[in-house]
């Protein structure tokens, strides 16, 4: 049951950043990118902080100076993420901006296994090599030219950039959503913000900074908070497999209020984009599960015997067979046994 909530809140969170790149690049016609981005952060900040006050749900336990270096290095990824994709709009088009979201995908997988040491499979591995050929193919102007995009090379750094920003939040994802997502969303957007004003963007008229906080609000504020509840259980590359529908989403958004024309390299990439992202999604669903290993010690000493179960959990890619033995153990040997069990 668990598991089955924490995937909706993966989907939904999913749908609600979809909505961002579309109306993005429409507010794009009238703020300034640092500025949009500022003011997305901000009213994710101030939204989910004001939720949290009014909410009756029991809080998890606060951050600590112990988790400081993974905030810090959320907030400093969030701050540079959202500009390089507000440049990427400028300078690109929406619908292809949506579909190179999913190389996130990749970021964030790389990140969880290189520095992070989660379990990456097979299937995943060529589901990732799929998504990179995808971001590849949309990356160029046009066939005829091989000249790489600006817009689509910015939107791929911002995703490398929340790919390891997601491996951050992970770390931390345990601590009170309502803190992380308030916190995270404040100062991203104060340091946006101060980004914006030495860059000299001016700010748009008040209507554009309501639309753009409310935007914030949608598709940051409760996009992160669902993606945090998720990735809790899930684990930040499960969690970012079942994200993977967003740019599609997206896409679709794109085309249907932007006009955008669509040409035959995005309908090629669609298509290994679609393939990976249902290998992924296949890949997640096999895994879904955990075992459990037993391991049960019984010894004699000062003339009483004692049992001891030691329990060991292994990620879904280790397969644990049982076994029963006996060994004898000196009062030493017992106590480093049942130190490291209690450490694990």
């Amino acid at each position: 049951m668990e598991s089955l909530k924490a995937t909706l809140c993966a989907f939904l969170a999913a749908f609600f950043y979809a909505i961002n790149i579309p109306i993005s690049k429409i507010l794009l016609m009238y703020v300034d990118p640092m500025i949009l981005a500022s003011l997305l952060y901000l009213g994710a900040g101030f939204g989910v902080g004001l939720t949290s006050l009014i909410s009756k749900e029991e809080k998890s336990e606060r951050l600590t100076k112990t988790d400081f270096p993974y905030v810090l290095g959320m907030i400093f990824l969030d701050v540079v993420a959202p500009i390089l994709l507000m440049l990427g709009l400028r300078y690109g088009s929406s619908s292809n901006a949506s579909l190179l979201g999913n190389f996130e995908i990749v970021a964030t997988t790389f990140f969880a296994l290189a520095i992070f040491h989660e379990n990456v499979s097979k299937r995943l591995w060529f589901a990732i090599c799929l998504i990179t050929a995808s971001s590849a193919l949309l990356s160029f102007e046009s066939s005829e030219s091989l000249s790489f995009s600006y817009g689509s090379i910015f939107v791929l750094l911002a995703t490398v950039c929340w790919g390891l920003e997601n491996n951050c939040t992970r770390s931390i994802s345990s601590k009170d959503t309502y803190e992380i997502v308030t916190v995270k969303g404040i100062f991203s957007g104060v340091g946006s913000f101060l980004i914006a004003l030495i860059n000299k963007e001016q700010l748009p008229r008040l209507q554009y900074v309501f639309c753009a906080l409310l935007l914030g609000f949608v598709a940051y504020g409760l996009s992160i908070f669902l993606y945090v509840r998720a990735q809790n259980t899930l684990g930040a590359a499960k969690t970012s497999a079942y994200y993977a529908i967003n740019p599609f989403v997206g896409a679709f958004l794109s085309f249907l209020f932007l006009k955008e024309r669509l040409t035959w390299i995005f309908f090629a990439a669609l298509i290994l984009m679609i393939a990976g992202t249902v290998l992924i999604i296949r890949d997640t669903l096999a895994h879904q599960h955990a075992h459990a290993h037993q391991h049960t010690i019984t010894h004699t000493h000062d003339g009483s015997t004692h049992t001891h179960t030691i329990t060991h959990t292994h990620g879904h890619d280790h397969f644990v067979n049982e076994e029963k033995h006996s060994h004898h153990h000196t009062p030493e040997e017992l106590e480093k046994e049942l130190a490291l069990s209690h450490n694990r």
